[in-house]
Protein backbone atom coordinates (compact mmCIF):
# COMPACT_ATOMS: atom_id res chain seq x y z
CA UNK A 1 0.00 0.00 0.00
CA UNK A 2 1.91 3.09 -1.46
CA UNK A 3 0.81 6.89 -0.89
CA UNK A 4 -0.05 7.77 -4.50
CA UNK A 5 -0.89 11.34 -3.42
CA UNK A 6 -1.65 13.35 -0.40
CA UNK A 7 -4.18 15.83 -0.26
CA UNK A 8 -4.92 18.69 1.96
CA UNK A 9 -8.08 21.34 1.72
CA UNK A 10 -9.57 24.56 3.45
CA UNK A 11 -12.97 24.95 5.26
CA UNK A 12 -15.08 26.84 2.24
CA UNK A 13 -18.68 28.05 1.93
CA UNK A 14 -20.94 26.99 -0.91
CA UNK A 15 -24.19 27.51 -1.68
CA UNK A 16 -26.90 24.90 -1.71
CA UNK A 17 -31.05 26.07 -2.66
CA UNK A 18 -29.92 29.38 -1.21
CA UNK A 19 -27.68 28.46 2.03
CA UNK A 20 -24.68 29.22 2.63
CA UNK A 21 -22.48 24.98 3.56
CA UNK A 22 -19.28 25.07 4.73
CA UNK A 23 -17.16 22.11 3.27
CA UNK A 24 -13.77 21.29 3.32
CA UNK A 25 -14.72 18.20 0.64
CA UNK A 26 -12.96 19.95 -1.88
CA UNK A 27 -8.84 18.54 -0.89
CA UNK A 28 -5.93 19.55 -3.22
CA UNK A 29 -2.60 17.65 -4.00
CA UNK A 30 0.32 18.58 -1.75
CA UNK A 31 3.98 18.14 -2.95
CA UNK A 32 7.36 17.10 -0.38
CA UNK A 33 6.87 16.27 3.09
CA UNK A 34 3.83 16.88 5.07
CA UNK A 35 3.50 16.47 8.96
CA UNK A 36 0.65 14.40 10.32
CA UNK A 37 -0.77 16.16 13.27
CA UNK A 38 -2.82 13.70 16.16
CA UNK A 39 -5.87 15.88 14.45
CA UNK A 40 -5.36 16.49 10.90
CA UNK A 41 -2.70 16.61 8.33
CA UNK A 42 -0.73 20.12 8.27
CA UNK A 43 -2.67 22.23 6.23
CA UNK A 44 -6.09 20.70 6.36
CA UNK A 45 -9.28 21.42 7.99
CA UNK A 46 -12.64 20.03 8.65
CA UNK A 47 -15.53 22.49 8.44
CA UNK A 48 -18.34 20.46 10.94
CA UNK A 49 -16.40 18.87 13.78
CA UNK A 50 -19.33 16.77 14.80
CA UNK A 51 -19.11 14.81 12.13
CA UNK A 52 -16.00 14.92 10.38
CA UNK A 53 -12.73 14.95 11.98
CA UNK A 54 -11.45 14.63 15.80
CA UNK A 55 -9.49 11.61 17.25
CA UNK A 56 -10.95 8.75 15.35
CA UNK A 57 -11.17 10.76 11.92
CA UNK A 58 -7.48 12.29 12.38
CA UNK A 59 -6.88 10.85 8.47
CA UNK A 60 -8.85 9.55 5.70
CA UNK A 61 -7.43 7.59 2.62
CA UNK A 62 -8.58 5.83 -0.10
CA UNK A 63 -7.98 3.31 -2.54
CA UNK A 64 -6.95 5.30 -6.31
CA UNK A 65 -7.45 2.08 -7.89
CA UNK A 66 -11.05 2.17 -7.30
CA UNK A 67 -11.41 5.34 -9.58
CA UNK A 68 -11.50 3.28 -12.69
CA UNK A 69 -15.06 1.69 -11.37
CA UNK A 70 -15.85 5.13 -10.51
CA UNK A 71 -15.37 6.72 -14.09
CA UNK A 72 -17.51 3.87 -15.64
CA UNK A 73 -20.11 4.45 -13.15
CA UNK A 74 -20.26 8.39 -13.77
CA UNK A 75 -17.99 8.98 -16.93
CA UNK A 76 -19.18 12.51 -16.94
CA UNK A 77 -17.41 13.83 -13.39
CA UNK A 78 -13.86 14.27 -12.71
CA UNK A 79 -12.24 11.39 -10.34
CA UNK A 80 -8.98 12.13 -9.93
CA UNK A 81 -7.02 11.75 -6.75
CA UNK A 82 -9.00 13.11 -3.86
CA UNK A 83 -12.41 12.99 -5.71
CA UNK A 84 -13.83 11.44 -2.65
CA UNK A 85 -12.56 14.28 -0.34
CA UNK A 86 -9.30 11.83 1.29
CA UNK A 87 -6.04 13.07 2.43
CA UNK A 88 -4.09 9.83 1.14
CA UNK A 89 -4.71 8.55 -2.00
CA UNK A 90 -3.61 4.69 -2.31
CA UNK A 91 -2.36 2.35 -5.19
CA UNK A 92 -4.21 0.17 -3.07
CA UNK A 93 -6.37 -0.47 0.06
CA UNK A 94 -8.09 -3.54 0.53
CA UNK A 95 -11.49 -3.26 2.64
CA UNK A 96 -11.88 -6.75 3.34
CA UNK A 97 -8.11 -7.30 4.95
CA UNK A 98 -8.01 -4.13 6.67
CA UNK A 99 -9.40 -4.02 10.30
CA UNK A 100 -10.74 -1.89 13.29
CA UNK A 101 -7.05 -1.97 15.38
CA UNK A 102 -4.66 -2.42 12.60
CA UNK A 103 -1.98 -0.27 13.39
CA UNK A 104 0.70 1.28 10.33
CA UNK A 105 3.98 3.16 10.15
CA UNK A 106 3.53 5.63 7.44
CA UNK A 107 7.49 7.93 7.21
CA UNK A 108 7.80 9.05 10.79
CA UNK A 109 3.97 8.18 11.91
CA UNK A 110 1.81 5.96 13.52
CA UNK A 111 -1.59 5.61 12.10
CA UNK A 112 -4.17 2.88 13.57
CA UNK A 113 -7.08 2.42 11.88
CA UNK A 114 -10.58 3.11 13.14
CA UNK A 115 -13.77 2.95 10.99
CA UNK A 116 -14.68 3.02 7.14
CA UNK A 117 -16.11 6.33 5.68
CA UNK A 118 -19.77 6.43 5.72
CA UNK A 119 -20.90 8.99 2.74
CA UNK A 120 -22.73 12.40 3.74
CA UNK A 121 -24.54 14.88 2.10
CA UNK A 122 -21.38 16.81 0.98
CA UNK A 123 -20.18 14.32 -1.47
CA UNK A 124 -23.44 15.00 -2.99
CA UNK A 125 -22.83 18.84 -2.60
CA UNK A 126 -19.36 18.76 -4.13
CA UNK A 127 -20.78 16.74 -7.08
CA UNK A 128 -24.13 18.58 -7.53
CA UNK A 129 -25.96 14.96 -7.43
CA UNK A 130 -27.07 13.19 -4.14
CA UNK A 131 -27.80 10.12 -5.99
CA UNK A 132 -23.50 9.58 -5.82
CA UNK A 133 -24.78 8.84 -2.21
CA UNK A 134 -26.00 5.76 -3.21
CA UNK A 135 -23.60 5.26 -5.62
CA UNK A 136 -20.53 5.21 -2.98
CA UNK A 137 -22.76 2.57 -0.61
CA UNK A 138 -23.65 -0.29 -3.79
CA UNK A 139 -19.50 0.67 -4.71
CA UNK A 140 -18.73 -0.88 -1.07
CA UNK A 141 -15.10 0.72 -1.19
CA UNK A 142 -15.57 2.81 1.40
CA UNK A 143 -11.74 3.91 2.28
CA UNK A 144 -9.98 3.70 5.97
CA UNK A 145 -10.16 6.17 8.83
CA UNK A 146 -7.13 6.51 11.24
CA UNK A 147 -6.28 8.07 14.43
CA UNK A 148 -2.80 9.27 15.00
CA UNK A 149 -0.89 7.54 17.57
CA UNK A 150 2.76 9.20 16.78
CA UNK A 151 3.00 12.44 14.57
CA UNK A 152 5.41 12.31 12.02
CA UNK A 153 6.16 13.70 8.38
CA UNK A 154 4.84 11.31 5.71
CA UNK A 155 5.31 12.43 1.71
CA UNK A 156 4.37 10.64 -1.44
CA UNK A 157 5.97 7.31 -2.60
CA UNK A 158 5.75 6.23 1.02
CA UNK A 159 4.60 2.72 2.21
CA UNK A 160 2.34 1.66 4.75
CA UNK A 161 3.74 -0.88 6.75
CA UNK A 162 1.68 -3.06 9.86
CA UNK A 163 2.75 -2.74 12.99
CA UNK A 164 0.85 -4.59 15.07
CA UNK A 165 -3.34 -6.22 14.68
CA UNK A 166 -6.14 -6.76 16.68
CA UNK A 167 -6.58 -10.17 18.20
CA UNK A 168 -10.49 -10.01 16.65
CA UNK A 169 -10.63 -9.64 13.30
CA UNK A 170 -12.86 -6.79 11.92
CA UNK A 171 -12.60 -5.83 8.63
CA UNK A 172 -13.79 -2.11 7.24
CA UNK A 173 -15.77 -3.98 5.20
CA UNK A 174 -17.49 -5.98 7.23
CA UNK A 175 -17.78 -2.77 9.11
CA UNK A 176 -19.24 -0.77 6.28
CA UNK A 177 -21.98 -4.09 5.26
CA UNK A 178 -23.02 -3.59 9.10
CA UNK A 179 -24.03 -0.14 8.27
CA UNK A 180 -25.60 -0.88 5.12
CA UNK A 181 -27.31 -4.05 6.01
CA UNK A 182 -28.20 -3.51 9.59
CA UNK A 183 -26.85 -4.97 12.60
CA UNK A 184 -24.82 -8.49 12.95
CA UNK A 185 -26.17 -11.54 15.66
CA UNK A 186 -25.53 -10.87 18.78
CA UNK A 187 -22.45 -13.39 19.18
CA UNK A 188 -20.28 -11.35 16.76
CA UNK A 189 -21.67 -7.97 18.37
CA UNK A 190 -19.69 -8.77 21.61
CA UNK A 191 -16.73 -9.96 19.67
CA UNK A 192 -16.61 -6.81 18.11
CA UNK A 193 -17.32 -4.76 21.19
CA UNK A 194 -13.92 -6.61 22.74
CA UNK A 195 -12.00 -4.75 20.16
CA UNK A 196 -9.48 -2.36 22.01
CA UNK A 197 -9.59 -0.05 19.00
CA UNK A 198 -13.36 0.42 18.46
CA UNK A 199 -14.38 3.88 18.39
CA UNK A 200 -15.88 5.13 21.58
CA UNK A 201 -19.07 6.19 19.89
CA UNK A 202 -19.39 2.93 17.46
CA UNK A 203 -18.48 0.79 21.02
CA UNK A 204 -21.79 2.44 22.53
CA UNK A 205 -23.73 2.03 19.52
CA UNK A 206 -22.99 -1.66 18.51
CA UNK A 207 -23.23 -2.26 23.03
CA UNK A 208 -27.16 -1.06 22.54
CA UNK A 209 -27.58 -3.27 19.73
CA UNK A 210 -26.55 -5.98 21.89
CA UNK A 211 -29.37 -4.73 24.43
CA UNK A 212 -32.17 -5.10 22.15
Amino acid sequence: MLIESIQVGKSKAIEHLGREIKTAIFKYPVEGKVFLKTLSLEGDEQADLRVHGGLDKALYAYPSDVYAEWRKLRPNDDFSNGAMGENLSMSTLPESEICVGDTYRIGEAIVQVTQPRFPCHKLGLKYKDMNILGDFMKLGRPGVYYRVLKEGLISKGQAMSILDREKIRFSILEFFNFKKDQAPDKSRLREIVSIEALPKKWRAKFQLALKD
